[in-house]
């Protein structure tokens, strides 16, 4: 079959690798679906996010979505012909993380596309667990993008507190940001989108943001103050990872208000009095989302019509893999998603 793999120093390589097999507990899922995100890019880089792999042993990809073609002997919930998507990190399954659905805080965790072979290839082998049946209508496309773009900006917005009397503000709008936006209109909130890049503005707007702004701005925060009727954000999200964002968005959020942080980074600073005392402010990191929450998002998503496939804006096939790379890296695209 044909798989990417991601060695370092911006090499994408196309390989040629044997279908895996899978055991008792396993199932073999042919994928339709696989987007890239900005996390796969320090695997691009030579700098991974999560360590304890090697990207030039492992398929990258941890966003896929597609049909069960095999299913392992002791596997009674799935069965060949389920449309699925792929839940991204496997854990042992017994620990106290993984019985509340946390399977990414499980001490003994792999991650797909990091730590274990991932899904930009023809086939995957995962455990049967790590599976979310996906309904009748919905597309494989909509399928990848419904779990680590979508489902972690929705677990996100439900930390931060997100409905109907929300005024929210969300840094950063490439594919995840963009998410966030779709996430907090379809739970009510008022959004406010920034990003210095013009067309991704455009592009929030267009998903439905109720103001978007450039942040380097000078009226940049008193229109934020304005948008929130003078009381602050009531909530706000950074998926930028970029210390300037945490900062205006700390300060630009209203007293007792809730900061999620979701773009990575390695440091950043806070205010301790300004923001943690004088405004008690909960300040919180989001990763990823339980898989016990899995129905709520899909709920979501058909209660209010949420058109994930708008997120993608550039497809390709696998043997296309070094430009879909160059592209989102180059900020050219908003998701990039491998299809069959």
């Amino acid at each position: 079959m044909t798989a990417v793999f991601l060695p370092g120093d911006k090499q994408v390589e196309v390989r040629s690798v044997q279908v895996p097999e899978p055991g008792p507990e396993e199932v073999l899922v042919e994928i339709k679906a696989s987007c890239i995100c900005r996390s796969d890019l320090s695997l691009y880089y030579g700098n991974a996010v999560i360590s304890g792999g090697d990207s030039n042993q492992f398929i990258c990809g941890h966003e896929p979505a597609g049909i069960v073609v095999k299913v392992g002997e002791a596997v009674t919930e799935f069965a060949e012909g389920d449309n699925v998507a792929v839940y991204l990190g496997v854990g042992c399954g017994v620990c106290g993380h993984c019985r509340t659905g946390h399977f990414y805080m499980c001490q003994k965790w792999k991650c797909l596309g990091f730590t274990m072979d991932g899904g930009n290839a023809e086939f995957l082998k995962v455990p049967a667990r790590n599976l979310l049946k996906t309904p009748n209508g919905m597309s494989h496309l909509a399928a990848a993008i419904s779990t680590d773009a979508f489902g972690t900006l929705y677990s996100a917005c439900q930390k931060v507190g997100v409905d109907g009397r929300s005024a929210i503000g969300i840094w950063g709008l490439g594919p995840m940001g963009a998410a966030g936006v779709m996430a907090a209109k379809a739970l009510g909130g008022r959004v406010a989108a920034l990003d210095p890049i013009e067309e991704r503005r455009a592009f929030a707007h267009d998903l439905g943001a109720d103001l978007v702004l450039d942040p380097t701005a000078k009226n940049a925060r008193e229109r934020l103050l304005e948008f929130s009727g003078g009381e602050g954000l009531t909530g706000a999200i950074d998926c930028s990872g970029q210390p300037a964002a945490h900062d205006m968005a700390l300060d630009c959020a209203a007293p007792l208000a809730r900061v999620a942080f979701v773009g990575e980074n390695a440091e950043t600073r806070i205010r301790t009095s300004d923001h943690m005392i004088r405004k008690q402010l909960t300040v919180f990191g989001s990763w990823y989302f339980s898989i016990a929450e899995y129905d709520d998002i899909l709920r979501i998503i058909r209660d209010h019509n949420v058109d994930l496939e708008r997120l993608a804006t550039h497809t390709f096939d696998l043997k296309e893999a070094e430009t879909a790379f160059r592209m989102f890296d180059n900020r050219e695209t908003e998701k990039a998603v491998f299809v069959r």
